[in-house]
């Protein structure tokens, strides 16, 4: 089983938190009505989970482990969202009865387990026929930044190592599809989207998040137990995060692959 490379610190929520429908999950809007059961996969910090039973009928959270499924459920309970069930779920073998969902969604999630292609059978056995398995996951290998910053190639590159020995692909987005066909789906659209920083607010929040998360997150003790990086290079890196949060040219671009494949 792959280990969840991210971890749960404040720096990584930051991210997650933002992330809904419109921004996150805007692909499968058109396949959600009042009707809808949604089983959402790997539902973290719970934004997008929220924002979905906002719209659908009744909408399945599940994570990992009991802690990590907190996140969502303490979410829902602020927002007082009542059409929301919970369950600690392995995605490789869920505990739900076949055709049980006419959604299900996995947003950020495929990239970080042990067997991607297996992870998409299961949530075909669970959707119902002519149902709808949605996944969206970036790809790192596909980062594009402006002004070139050595630092930040080394972030990058340690970042996709990490990954890998934890036994996920961070490079998912382009696999989607052909996971998908190797899991039994025939019926598979395929699209991409992308998460785009360029403003002095967004530089700000982006590059502030990512140099606190290099120096505080489960990725950076990773980093220096296996002695990939030293806490001397984990601080440059985060410097270079910095300055390109400051530097009114900066540009980065984060690009996913989606996929709305009919069970």
């Amino acid at each position: 089983m792959a280990s969840y490379t991210h971890g749960h610190h404040e720096s990584v929520l930051r991210s997650h938190n933002v992330r809904d429908i419109s921004n996150s999950a805007e692909y499968l809007r058109a396949h959600l009505t009042g009707s809808t059961k949604l089983l959402d996969v790997g539902a973290g910090p719970g934004s997008i989970t929220v924002d979905f039973a906002s719209v659908v009928a009744h909408v399945t959270a599940t994570e990992i482990d009991e802690n990590a499924l907190s996140l969502s459920r303490g979410l829902a309970e602020s927002r007082r969202a009542t059409n929301i069930d919970f369950s600690v779920e392995d995605v490789h073998v869920l505990s739900f009865a076949d055709d049980s969902f006419d959604v299900v969604h996995a947003h950020q999630v495929l990239q970080h387990v042990g067997d991607p292609v297996q992870a998409l059978r299961e949530m075909r056995r669970v959707a119902v026929p002519g149902g709808v398995v949605a996944a969206r996951d970036a790809d790192y290998a596909g980062f594009i930044w402006f002004p070139v910053l050595p630092e930040l190639d080394r972030w990058l590159d340690l970042y996709r190592r990490a990954a890998r020995a934890n036994g996920g692909e961070p490079d998912a987005g382009r696999r989607l599809l052909s996971w998908a066909r190797a899991a039994g789906f025939d019926d598979v659209t395929v699209t991409a989207s992308t998460w785009c920083y360029a403003t002095p607010e967004e530089r700000s929040w982006w590059g502030g998040m990512w140099a606190d998360r290099i120096l505080e997150s489960a990725l950076t003790r990773q980093l220096l137990d296996s002695r990939m990086a030293s806490e001397a290079e984990l601080r440059d890196i985060s410097d270079a995060w910095k300055r390109w949060a400051d530097d009114g040219d900066g540009w980065f671009l984060v690009p996913h692959g989606e996929i709305i494949a009919r069970a």
